[in-house]
This record gives structure tokens, C-alpha cells and sequence, in this order.
């Protein structure tokens, strides 16, 4: 017999934690089980219950934070789909974001919680008048375009990789657009998705490009992040543009 105490299930210091296990059945499709057999066994997933973050994906930004010092005191910052809100909690607690005065906005046409030192716009931010406002709530130009966007899942595997393509290349078009000189943009791609057009704009635009993948990023996914430090300005920007016909 066991000593109370002397182990189970989420155990992440001084043994081996026991992998939960979802027991086959009807109800569920095999890899809705086996999704959330992973996520239920997954240390981020304890983590970010145990430190208050809203979801795994928060050590996605932290770990790229951490490597690359994206996210500086003072900053103002822009979050492309920013449900559930992690991505707002790490960029708020970095730039040391107000409550009364909140430097770091966030945009989703999902609802979601508030998010201390956060403003968060309930809209698609496809929709016309989305970027203007997301200027006007942050009362200035952003140091710092985030995007983890991602397209709803349609289960067509390049259907989903090209919207989701798409709505990079929007958010990098918007960074271009908004961000001040000297700014950075990260945002969500694909291994092997992402197209020549957007680099080239990126690579243009800004003093360095290239894809992360930090660890929490699970390796089975394909997913990736392209980071594009030290935007050039819109002045460079025109001077690098294609001569209108």
C-alpha cells in the first residue's frame, strides 16, 4: 500500500507523474479522445492553471519573450485574436501596462474575461473599421503587433492552412500600416506556409525576419511563428515600394 500522499496524477517534482488515460468509447471520435488525452496530460496545460494564465498558449510568448526581448516597460502593444487572453496577460505584465491608462490592447470577435491593464475590443478584426479603432483605444502607433490568429478548422487540412495564411499576411499588412519605427511583429504561420509575397513585405520592411518555434509549441504541430524585429518605418517602406504604372 502507498504512503498517503506518495504520488498521483500531476505530480511534476521528485517522481514521475502517472499519464491519465480516456477510456475508449462511442460517444467520442478517436482523435477527439486522443486530443484530449494530450491536453489533459500536458504540463503547460498545469502550469497555466497553477500560475493564473488563461491558457498554454501564454508560454508560447513567454519563451519567445524570454529568447528574443520583444517586450520592453512602456510599450504599447496590439493582440490579434486575443481569446482567451494569455498572449494580453504576458504582453500587460511586460510593459507594465496601467489599469487606469492600459497600453496593451487586445481584439477578437470571440467573447472573453477582462484582462487587467488590458482594453479588449469584442470585433473581427477583418472588419473595416477594426484597425482605426484599435488605434484610437491604444491612444498611439504600437511598439509591439501580436498576432496569434488562427481560422476556425473546416477539417480540410489546406483549407485551413490558406485562411489561416491569410490572416497572417492581413495582420503583417496592418503592422506595416501602424507600427512605429523600430517595432516588431510575431505572428502565427505554418512550417512551409509561409508564402514568398509575405516575406518579401516582411524582409522589406523590417531589419530582420525569421520563424521561431518556441517549446511550447507542440513538435507534432506544424504550427510556427515568423518574427520580423525592427520595423524600417513608413518612409523606408514607400522608398522600398513598387513604381505605380
Amino acid at each position: 500500500m502507498k504512503k498517503p500522499g506518495g504520488g498521483g496524477a500531476g505530480k511534476t517534482g521528485g517522481g514521475r507523474a502517472l499519464h491519465a488515460r480516456v477510456k475508449k468509447s462511442g460517444k467520442i471520435k478517436e482523435s477527439s479522445r486522443r486530443w484530449l488525452e494530450r491536453h489533459i496530460n500536458d504540463p503547460y496545460v498545469h502550469r497555466a492553471k497553477a500560475e493564473g494564465y488563461r491558457s498554454r498558449a501564454a508560454y508560447k510568448l513567454i519563451e519567445i519573450d524570454a529568447k528574443h526581448r520583444l517586450l520592453k516597460p512602456g510599450m504599447r502593444v496590439i493582440d490579434l485574436g486575443a481569446a482567451p487572453g494569455g498572449w494580453c496577460q504576458v504582453a500587460a505584465a511586460r510593459v507594465s501596462s496601467k489599469e487606469d491608462a492600459p497600453t496593451v490592447v487586445g481584439i477578437d470577435y470571440l467573447e472573453m474575461d477582462p484582462v487587467p491593464a488590458a482594453a479588449i475590443l469584442q470585433m473581427d478584426f477583418l472588419e473595416a473599421d477594426a484597425p482605426a479603432k484599435l488605434i484610437e483605444t491604444l491612444g498611439g502607433e504600437p511598439d509591439v503587433v501580436l498576432s496569434d490568429m488562427a481560422a476556425p478548422t473546416t477539417g480540410h487540412r489546406r483549407t485551413d492552412h490558406l485562411r489561416t495564411m491569410h490572416l497572417c499576411e492581413v495582420a503583417a499588412d496592418f503592422a506595416v500600416q501602424v507600427l512605429k519605427p523600430g517595432g516588431h511583429f510575431l505572428a502565427k504561420t505554418f512550417q512551409g506556409g509561409t508564402e514568398g509575397g509575405l516575406l518579401d513585405l516582411l524582409k522589406k520592411n523590417f531589419r530582420s525576419v525569421h520563424h521561431v518555434k518556441p517549446p511550447a509549441s507542440r513538435d507534432e504541430s506544424v504550427e510556427l511563428y515568423i518574427l520580423a524585429k525592427e520595423f524600417r518605418g513608413r518612409a523606408a517602406a514607400g522608398e522600398n515600394a513598387e513604381p505605380t504604372p
